[in-house]
């Protein structure tokens, strides 16, 4: 299996609120709200942490959770995130973008 890494997307609106994030998509304006556990997804997601270790060092350490239940659950998340423009999902490390920055 490949590594995949996951960057949030520059386009997106998010405010933290009681450590959940809201988060509204700027492709339809869709709102989100992340668990905890998708925050802690949605926070590290720098583009350069592939998201195997995101799961070893922050998901499985902070919640009893086996790791190949943890890892299988957050590329799914991962995956449904980034079908709606909030995440970015690759199998190569993603260079960081700004706002105004052409993907």
């Amino acid at each position: 299996m490949s590594r995949l890494y996951v960057a949030r997307d520059p386009r997106v609106a998010a405010r933290s609120l009681d450590g959940e994030m809201m988060i509204m998509s700027g492709r339809d304006s869709t709102l989100f709200t992340l668990n905890k556990t998708a925050t802690i997804l949605w926070q590290s997601a720098d583009g350069t942490t592939p998201l195997d270790e995101i799961v070893d060092r922050k998901i499985c350490t902070d919640f009893e959770v086996e790791r190949s239940v943890a890892l299988h659950d957050a590329e799914a998340l991962a995956r449904d995130l980034a079908a709606h423009e909030i995440l970015q999902v690759s199998d190569h490390p993603i260079p960081a973008q700004t706002s105004g920055e052409a993907r």
